[in-house]
Parts: structure tokens; sequence; C-alpha cells
């Protein structure tokens, strides 16, 4: 039987508890084969709260990386996935067995540093990686603390999400990018997120380049883990802000950037990319109208 290693990629900010909480139940690995081990590389992006100290502190098999606060969350992902290619640095195996070198990784797993994984998550992932095959993503969707999926594969021009199917592998045609499989055979096809894309879009991006490079993408049959804090709601979501602080907050660089959500547009959405562009921050003056009229 042919030995799995796990790249286990994580960037963190100012989260300290949740990270803690994301790698502690990293550890609890139910149900995973006795070939494979893993190998954890967190880029940390300017941390004040002692995120780093306290993973090297409570995890000293982990490969921390810090770099400064500017390095969006995708870029620290990138970064993170250039550390496990190198071979340095650390990286080694949470398991308790050697986990041979990083450059030796069979796999990369996306892990955002707000979900907590079930226990049997790897065992479901890897199941449903042999079930479609090393050519294939498999995403893992996430539940919120209610028990509702709030991050998963989507489909459709609306995005929709995709509910696991329990029986077996749902097909997807992209996905958020909290808990995603790669095979190396993929990651050699599609690479990493976008460094044009600094936050957001990034993981969808990847996605439909990966469909456009003929890699199906698939969503695990039972849901992996939780997100701890429930998910991130935009800030231009927020009730009772006027129109010019709510497109500040749609246009700036967590949201949608214009530049960024041109760019997204024009591969994805032609020739429908001029509506589409300004479609967002359309809706988002709409609502904050809509909201104080209603005040």
């Amino acid at each position: 039987m042919h030995s799995i290693h796990l790249a286990v990629l994580m960037t963190s900010h100012n989260r300290r508890a949740r990270t803690l909480a994301a790698l502690r139940a990293l550890e609890d690995r139910r149900g995973l084969p006795a070939h494979a081990t893993l190998g954890v590389h967190l880029v940390d992006t300017g941390s004040t709260d002692g995120t780093p100290e306290a993973v090297r502190l409570l995890h000293p098999a982990v490969e921390v990386m810090s770099v400064g606060a500017d390095v969006p969350r995708n870029q620290a992902l990138r970064i993170a996935s250039r550390n496990s290619r190198s071979g340095g640095g650390g990286g080694g195996s949470l398991s308790g067995r050697p986990g041979g070198p990083s450059h030796r990784w069979t796999h990369q797993l996306w892990l955002d540093d707000g979900v907590e994984l079930f226990p049997d998550a790897l065992a479901v992932l890897l199941g449903a990686a042999d079930t479609v095959g090393a050519g294939a993503v498999v995403v893992g969707a996430v539940r919120d603390p209610d028990g509702a999926t709030v991050y998963s594969g989507r489909r459709g021009r609306s995005l929709t999400l995709v509910e696991p199917g329990g029986e077996g592998p749902e097909p997807c045609d992209t996905y958020d990018g909290r808990v995603v499989l790669l095979s190396r055979a993929v990651h050699d096809l599609v690479g990493d997120p976008d460094k044009v894309f600094r936050h957001r879009m990034g993981d969808y991006d990847h996605g439909f380049r990966a469909r456009r490079a003929g890699v199906p993408a698939f969503v695990a049959p039972s849901p992996v883990g939780v997100c701890a804090g429930g998910p991130d709601v935009p800030g231009s979501l927020e009730p009772g802000i006027g129109v010019r602080e709510a497109l500040r907050r749609v246009t700036s660089g967590t949201e949608l950037p214009p530049r960024q959500w041109w760019v997204y547009c024009l591969r994805h959405t032609w020739p429908w990319a001029p509506v589409l562009m300004v479609s967002p921050y359309a809706r988002t003056a709409a609502r904050a109208t809509l909201g104080r009229w209603r005040a």
C-alpha cells in the first residue's frame, strides 16, 4: 500500500485560541491509515496576541513562519505551500511517526485556522480521494455551531453551497478554501492560489482554473469540521452603516477590491463581466440606502 504524507497548509492572524483549537483537533485523527503521516506548515501574518509563540510551545512539530501583517491571507497560503515544497524549516509529523522530508508530500490540505476538524475528518477526506481518484480535488464541508453548512463546494452561476451527499462524494464547480485536499498531481497541474487575489476570490478562482484544466472537484460525503466562531460576515453587511461606509468596506482588500474583482469577472463570467463587475457595489449601495431609510 502506498504511503501518504499530508502537507497541511495554515495561516493565522491574531486568533490564538482558534488556531490552537484547530491544531488540537488536527491531532485527533481517528481512522487515519497507519501508512499516513502529516506535517503542518503555518504562516502567521504579524499576530500580536502570541499566536506563533504559543504554537511553537504547544505544537513543536509544526513549522511556523512569521511574516508581516501586510501579507494577505492568500499570499500567506502561497508561502505555506512553497515551504511545504522546499523541504526545509520543519513541517515534522504530528503523528509521532517520521513524516519524511516535506518535499515528498503526496497531498496538500488547505486548512483554515478557524475550522476545528472532526476526529474522522482526515479519514473522510482521504476516503473520498480514493473514491474519486488522484486527479480530483476533494472539498470538506464545514458547519457552524448550529449545524448549518456554511463552507463547502459551490455549484452553478449563483455559487450555491453543495451539501454533503451522505452516500458518496458530490460534484461541485468550485469551492470555499476552508478545507481542501489536493493530490500532488493536481497541484502540479493547477498550482497555488493566484497571487493577484489577496484575501477573497482566490479559492473560487482556483476551483474554476482546476475545472478548466480538466480537474473535477467533489465534496466529501460527510461534514469534516465546525467553524467555531461561525462564518465570517463581511463588514459591508453591517446594519445601519451609511452608503459611503458600506462602499468603502465592500471595496476594501478583505471584500471585493475593484481590480481583483474585475480580473475574476474577466476570467470566469465573460461575456457578463461588465454587468457583474458593478452589481455587488450597486447592491451594497442600495442595501445601505434602504437600511437608512427604514431606520
